[in-house]
């Protein structure tokens, strides 16, 4: 789905900025061949990660697609705003089509529904705002909301700007697997019922960032049956595994939830910004967002109203003026078929296994969490090398910057259980076993190499 990078490093150099901050701003038009030599490729737009690199396996990396990349120059040319119908009808009508496509791909009901945002930080912040206004009303007072603290930052930002206080997310350790604990998260919600406090909803992770962990949403699910919480599902990253003959289960279990992020951005190799945020009742969407709970002059607007069978996507969401994201998903799939996804989806998650094996294989590594949807963490370790955590951890950190300073990949590291180890996201449909394998060596090598440097 993208060109073949090898030859290139899969991180550049950054721009100085000192000097491109420091341009004159043009007052006329300039000579067109020289406005365009300020933006070719090799002059500013590579300039950082490479994701579509086939030896970038750090963060969530995207590869993007051709069609897509002409989805967005069609919808940017056409202006199109898939906003209120009468400024946007067919792009209205491509949006749902996508999202009906998405809502299928990942066993969801048909009366789920939603919208096209810039990313799950955006969808985490929406679902999370239409669960807000449906169990708190206007009274915040000893609200709580739950979560992993392997959940995403973007949940305590979301929970920031939705007016809560830091006190009132409850962040719990998860399991040895790195899940949330359905035990532990009633033990606290009873506790916290008993203090008089309003919990209200539990965010599950599909896909923590750190190791690909799945908490378990089906017992989730019941669990907030029970005490009639908003269950959240950020599957930004993992909700694309559904897609995959391994992901039945998930299936299933996605449409237990109230509402879901997910990102095509991620592993459904769309360019940036494509998330998508779904729910189960879309009515709450609107309750949250429609401009006439609003009591601000909109008496231009009363015009763009739906009427009838009419759908304005712009009372779904925070965004009034909005792009086709949609149009990247639909080309995409119009183009390559729903069947080469669900390829590129088993292939990362064979690399990932390829990966594992290779590392439990080797005297030199240590694998430090199996593999989980596409993600897994591992230690370098060779013979010699001192034993203490903190030393361990620096040689982790010491390999991951001897390997992207050699330009041959990038391979970045976290944080599991407290400590540092090196971590890999094998999602590209470009990389290959032989990919896998020269880059585990060049961790083998620059360990080696790292240890025999005088302390």
């Amino acid at each position: 789905m993208g060109p073949d990078h090898r030859n290139h490093r899969p991180t550049r150099r950054n721009l100085n900025h000192r000097h491109h901050h420091g341009q004159p701003r043009p007052e006329t038009a300039r000579i067109p061949k020289y406005s365009l030599n300020l933006t070719t490729p090799q002059d500013v737009l590579p300039l950082g990660i490479r994701f579509d690199h086939p030896r970038c396996f750090a963060f969530v990396p995207t590869t993007g697609n051709y069609p897509a990349v002409l989805a967005d120059l069609l919808s940017t040319a056409h202006l199109s705003v898939p906003g209120a119908w009468l400024v946007g009808s067919g792009p209205t009508r491509v949006e749902l089509t996508a999202l009906n496509w998405l809502k299928k791909l990942l066993g969801l009901p048909g009366h789920w529904g939603g919208l096209f945002v810039s990313g799950g930080s955006v969808a985490n912040l929406t679902a999370l705002a239409a669960a807000r206004d449906h169990h708190l009303g206007g009274d915040l007072t000893g609200a709580r909301l739950y979560c992993s603290t392997q959940a995403h930052p973007s949940i305590a930002r979301a929970v920031h700007l939705l007016g809560l206080g830091r006190d009132q997310l409850i962040a719990l350790e998860p399991d040895a697997g790195q899940r949330l604990d359905p035990r532990g998260l009633a033990a606290r919600i009873d506790a916290d019922l008993a203090a008089g406090l309003r919990p209200f909803a539990v965010v599950a992770t599909v896909g923590t960032t750190s190791t690909g962990a799945v908490d378990p949403v089906t017992d989730l699910a019941r669990l907030c049956r029970r005490y009639g919480l908003w269950l959240h599902v950020d599957g930004a990253h993992g909700a694309a595994f559904a897609l995959s003959d391994r992901g039945h289960a998930l299936r299933d279990a996605l449409g237990r939830a109230d509402s879901l992020t997910f990102d095509p951005h991620k592993w459904l190799f769309q360019p940036y910004e494509t998330g998508c945020v779904l729910v189960r009742d879309p009515e709450l969407l609107r309750a949250t967002f429609r401009m006439s709970r609003h009591h601000l002059d909109t008496g231009y607007l009363h015009p763009a109203e739906a009427r009838h069978d009419e759908v304005n996507l712009d009372d779904l969401g925070p965004q009034q003026s909005r792009g086709l994201r949609a149009l990247k998903v639909w080309l995409s799939l119009k183009t390559f078929g729903a069947a080469a996804f669900r390829r590129a989806v088993d292939h990362g998650l064979h690399l990932s296994d390829h990966a594992a094996a290779r590392i439990t294989a080797h005297p030199d590594l240590d694998l430090a969490s199996s593999p989980g949807l596409g993600i897994l963490t591992f230690r370098c370790r060779p013979p010699g090398s001192p034993a203490d955590p903190p030393a361990v951890d620096r040689l982790q950190q010491s390999v991951s910057d001897a390997v992207r300073a050699t330009g041959q990949a990038l391979l970045l590291t976290t944080r599991v259980h407290g400590r540092t180890v090196l971590r890999m996201c094998t999602i590209n449909p470009a990389t290959t076993t032989a990919d896998i394998d020269a880059v585990l060596e060049l961790v083998v090598r620059t360990g080696r190499e790292a240890e025999q440097k005088p302390r």
